[in-house]
């Protein structure tokens, strides 16, 4: 899911640092993790990530990371949950050769009101979450995932599908979404 966020905005954007940022944390913790099991290479990787780093990776303690509350686990459950939904019916269209990657399909999601509520609530953000190239959610009694292949032309920068690839003529090949972070402002992502 980052590596959207990290090949595609533009380098000092608040999405792409952001990204960075969690990993660098997750790969500090991760260091003082393995050092148990992978002594040599845990003590070889840590001066790449602590620069001037004097002192071996053994000399450190666990990093601390900060674990959310009950509520946001149980939303990002659920989003994962219906996330693997998707997954496996954009895999089923795939097996059949409707589409070729997950980034050339579109979902209709159908879900109850709770979902529905839960799904809204990422906004536009929900296709780089699904890692396709558009979402919709619907009214439905239970959760049900449609996946149609796009029949907008694919962009040879973000490989997303999507209708507004061409409409700046001076960059033919790529989406309005990848000028603007390539020559303008650039997107603004809230939450993937």
């Amino acid at each position: 899911m980052l590596k959207d966020r990290l090949y595609t905005t533009a380098p000092k954007s608040f999405a792409r640092r952001s990204a960075q940022t969690a990993l660098w944390h997750i790969t500090h913790a991760m260091l003082r993790w393995m050092a148990p099991m992978l002594s040599f290479t845990a003590e070889e990787a840590f001066p790449v990530f602590a620069p001037g780093a004097s002192f071996s990776i053994f000399a450190e303690t666990f990093w601390h990371i900060e674990s959310g509350d009950s509520a946001l686990i149980a939303k990002w459950d659920r989003v994962h949950a219906i996330r693997e939904a998707a997954n496996k019916a954009i895999e089923e269209v795939r097996k059949a050769g409707g589409v070729g990657s997950s980034l050339q399909a579109e979902l209709t999601i159908a879900a109850n009101a709770e979902d529905r509520a839960l799904l809204a609530s990422l906004g536009d953000d929900l296709k780089f979450i699904t890692i396709t190239s558009a979402v919709q959610v619907v009214e439905g009694d239970e959760l049900v995932v449609t996946v149609t292949p796009s029949t907008s032309p694919k962009c040879e920068r973000c490989w997303h599908w999507r209708a507004d690839v061409g409409a700046d003529a001076a960059h033919p090949t790529i989406c309005g979404r990848c000028t603007s972070n390539l020559f303008g402002t650039g997107e603004v992502r809230a939450i993937a």
